[in-house]
């Protein structure tokens, strides 16, 4: 008797293992779970970061692409990617296990790249090359069939990428259990260390295979992108064994939705004078949310036509499109207080995007010669600010973490919505960098007489390229504080059964932020094309004539005004207060 009730007392309640048994706390999840997720988000990261920040060196110089239309169409495919994240999150909230959708996800992310293999292996998959410095040489955009494959290759990727981001950070968050205070402090240091090992990822993969694009052939790289797929396939294979997987309850837009419905249905009703006679459900697999006093016409669906409840027998009301229990209006008002601090985080994904496709082209035309015999491929400065993002994130989780608990008595040191203003700060420091540097660069090339270099056809402008690691370096940083923020603030404050969605959103943010990129450019070219000798400060292909620097200090001034807005909706938002775990009768 005593081992069976040691037993039921430690199953997971809403939980289950790989072969659908009920999972047990101290035989599934934990840190040798998260093990597996760590590694196969490095390699997956390896892989996609190094096609990303070089894939406009691979339009422009092999699609032949001008450079707007180059970085245009690289924003267009990462903000898809991160827009994916979001179906990822629906469909392992509501449908199918975080763990099955991320592996499935991961299987269209191989297919992508075997695509681009095969392209890049044979030329006849190719446009012709050519020199733009030889009238006699036509330079022909990609098109057509070729154009077809170039595009499914990548967006298979797209689709497999972001289904897995939308459901492997909250699948390895869930290997915690956050009904436990023990279990619960691990989840900031899970979402440290899930970025350290992005970092480190990344890091290999704009340097390594950055290098192996270059200098052994894009198809070389595309194949060292296959292997890194085929290993982070394995790694989150081998540990299916250990999971606590979540068991979907159901479409969460279903119950927002009915949340609004019902609360128009019972806009006539007098609402209670205490909050404690509103409708409320007892059931063992969700935690209560008590109820709070923001967005009081929501309420009104938690009232009842009737004067007698449901008895205590858990039994559901007749329709949840007339009456919602108090739990389900505030997972509902949960969604509503985040959205403000989700839209002020995607400007500074609008900064992140300049620095993977203008950033690049600035390099590409200065010195990047490392003592006499290596060269440093201008995909690969990114790694600046990654290589001190793995020293300084075991240091920030390790050292900062806990002494900073001491003062403010937060399990995760400062709380997600300081981490995240810190974070944008820092973005507007970076872009300011930015712009400084973009002004010394153009003056080097003005003064050497080199205006009208074209990169890969020009001997570079005598300024090192390493200038560009101060801005890089700082929004690196910043990409600590805020990117790890949103994704600790959306899985913490998100009800349990919406928590991928709600993870999927700081990818939601880089997609929304990569799709501003595009559209800013645009309209700054328009505004700018008669008011410039290069009809638009980005403009054609020559980067010395256009105006980097103005749209650089542009995006900084846009940056001021969105952490001014931000400092509005953080002080106004209310952390969600989490009841005790409530307990069938």
């Amino acid at each position: 008797m005593a081992d069976l009730k040691e037993s039921n007392s430690n199953e997971l309640e809403g939980f289950v293992d790989w072969k659908g048994r009920t999972a047990l706390q101290n035989r599934h999840g934990g840190s040798r779970s998260a093990f597996f997720v760590y590694v196969m988000v490095l390699f997956e990261t390896l892989a996609f970061l190094a096609i990303n920040i070089n894939l406009v060196t691979y339009f422009n110089g092999f699609m032949h692409l001008d450079i707007a239309e180059s970085a245009n169409t690289l924003t267009n495919f990462v903000g898809t990617t991160f827009l994916l994240a979001l179906f990822g999150g629906f469909i392992s909230d509501s449908y199918v296990q975080r763990f099955k959708t991320s592996a499935f996800g991961i299987c269209f992310e191989l297919f992508g790249y075997i695509i681009l293999l095969i392209q890049a292996h044979y030329a006849s998959l190719m446009p012709p090359p050519c020199n733009p410095l030889d009238p006699t040489s036509v330079c022909v955009k990609v098109r057509g069939a070729k154009a077809v494959m170039l595009f499914f290759g990548l967006y298979l990727i797209a689709i497999g990428y972001g289904t897995v981001r939308g459901s492997l950070p909250p699948f390895g968050a869930d290997q915690f259990d956050d009904r436990d205070p023990k279990e619960r402090r691990k989840i900031p240091t899970y979402f440290n260390m899930l970025f350290f090992n992005i970092s480190v990822g990344s890091s290999v993969g704009v340097t390594v295979v950055v290098w192996v694009m270059n200098n052994k052939g894009w198809d070389a790289g595309f194949g060292f992108c296959v292997g890194a797929i085929f290993i982070a396939i394995m790694s989150i294979l081998a540990g299916r064994k250990t999971y606590r997987n979540r068991i979907p309850r159901g479409s969460p837009l279903t119950r927002i939705l009915q949340v609004f419905v019902a609360a128009f249905h019972n806009r006539n009703l007098n609402m209670p004078e205490n909050p404690n006679d509103l409708y409320e459900v007892y059931d063992k697999e969700v935690d209560k949310i008590l109820h709070t006093e923001q967005f009081k016409f929501l309420d009104k669906a938690a009232i009842s036509a009737n004067s007698s409840f449901p008895s205590e027998n858990n039994m559901e009301p007749t329709s949840q499109w007339h009456l919602c229990s108090v739990t389900q209006v505030e997972e509902a008002k949960v969604i509503i207080r985040i959205m403000p601090i989700f839209a002020c985080t995607i400007l500074m994904s609008t900064s992140l995007a300049q620095l993977q496709t203008f950033s690049v082209s600035q390099g590409v035309t200065m010195d990047r010669s490392l003592g006499k015999h290596f060269e440093v491929p201008a995909a690969s400065l990114p790694v600046i600010p990654f290589v001190f993002l793995v020293i300084l994130t075991p240091i920030y989780d390790k050292v900062f973490v806990p002494f900073a608990r001491k003062f403010t008595g937060h399990e995760a040191g400062i709380t997600q919505l300081q981490r995240i203003g810190v974070g944008l700060v820092l973005s507007i420091i970076s872009m300011s960098i930015a712009a400084l540097v973009e002004v010394k660069r153009k003056n080097v090339a003005r003064d050497n007489g080199m205006l009208d270099a074209i990169p890969l056809f020009m001997p570079p402008i005598p300024i090192s390229v390493f200038w560009l690691g101060f801005q890089y370096f700082v929004f690196g940083i910043a990409d600590l504080f805020t990117l790890v923020g949103t994704m600790d603030f959306f899985y913490s404050e998100a009800p349990a059964r919406m928590r991928s969605m709600a993870t999927a959103l700081t990818y939601t943010s880089l997609s929304l932020g990569f799709f501003l990129s595009t559209l800013l450019v645009n309209i700054v070219n328009d505004a700018t094309r008669n008011v410039t000798k290069s009809h638009g400060w980005l403009q054609g292909n020559n980067l010395n004539r256009n105006h980097l620097n103005l749209f650089y200090w542009l995006l900084a001034i846009i940056n001021i005004l969105n952490f001014l807005n931000y400092l509005f909706w953080a002080s106004w938002y209310k952390y969600r207060p989490i009841g005790e775990k409530t307990i069938s009768v």
